[in-house]
C-alpha cells in the first residue's frame, strides 16, 4: 500500500477524513520540506498496550532541527500526541505544566505522555533514520495483517472545541474543558452519527463494516 501524497492530501485535507501515523507523518514531512525544513523520518514501537518485545516498529514520527536544537514532532499519535514540538533533551513541554518529554534510556529514546495527570511511557525508538520504503512495508502490515490492531478494532480521535473526542470500538469519550463523559455505541448507525457530528465527515460504510473486536459487529 503506497503512501501517495496527492491521495493523502485529497483524503485528509480536502475531505477531512483524517488518517493514522503513516499518513499524518508522510503529509506533514512533505509540508515541512516545502517550507524549507529538513525533517527526518523515524519508526517507534508503541508500548501503551504491550511491552517493546511484543510491539513491532509500526509508528512513524519525525525529528526536525531548528536553530541547532532537534525536536520530535509526532502528528499521528492521536490522543497521546504532543501539540508542541518536544526537544530531544529530556525537558518537558510545555515548561510550566509538562505533558510530554523524551529521554534516553539505554539503547532507546522513550517518549513519555500524560494520562490522568501522570506520565507514562508511550513509545520507544532507536532514532535511526528510516526511509519511505520502510514505511510502505510497515503500512502494509498495519492496514492488512489479520493481527493488526487497526484491522481488528476501531481507534479514532479528533480535536474538538474545548477538548477531544475519542472512539475505542464501542466506547466514546467526549472530553470538554477537562471533564470526560463516556458512552457506549448501541449500534453501527450510532457510530456513523458520531463520525458525522464530531469528526466532520459521513461514512456510510460504518453501518455495515466488520469489527472483529466487537462480537456483535464481527
Amino acid at each position: 500500500m503506497r503512501l501517495d501524497l496527492e491521495g493523502l492530501q485529497s483524503k485528509m485535507v480536502k475531505s477531512s477524513r483524517g488518517g493514522y501515523c503513516f499518513e499524518h507523518g508522510a503529509l506533514f514531512a512533505a509540508a515541512l520540506e516545502r517550507l524549507g525544513f529538513e525533517p527526518v523520518r523515524h519508526a517507534a514501537r508503541v508500548i501503551v498496550f504491550q511491552p517493546p518485545s511484543e510491539s513491532p516498529r509500526t509508528h512513524m514520527f519525525l525529528t526536525v532541527g531548528v536553530d541547532g536544537v532537534r525536536y520530535v514532532v509526532d502528528p499521528g499519535f492521536g490522543p497521546f500526541a504532543s501539540r508542541l514540538p518536544v526537544p530531544l533533551d529530556g525537558a518537558g513541554v510545555p515548561a510550566e505544566r509538562p505533558t510530554h518529554r523524551i529521554a534516553r534510556d539505554g539503547d532507546y529514546w522513550v517518549m513519555h505522555a500524560t494520562r490522568d495527570g501522570a506520565q507514562f511511557p508511550a513509545w520507544v525508538s532507536t532514532l535511526e533514520v528510516e526511509h519511505p520504503v520502510d514505511f510502505e512495508m510497515a503500512n502494509h502490515f498495519t492496514a492488512t495483517h489479520p493481527g493488526s490492531r487497526f484491522v481488528n478494532g476501531i481507534m479514532a480521535s479528533a480535536v474538538a472545541r474545548g477538548g477531544r473526542v475519542n472512539v475505542m470500538n464501542r466506547d466514546v469519550t467526549v472530553i470538554h474543558e477537562g471533564k470526560a463523559e463516556t458512552s457506549v455505541l448501541p449500534d453501527r448507525s450510532a457510530l456513523r452519527a458520531v463520525l458525522a457530528e464530531h469528526f466532520g465527515f459521513d461514512l456510510p460504510e460504518a453501518e455495515t463494516m466488520r469489527v472483529p473486536d466487537v462480537p456483535d459487529w464481527a
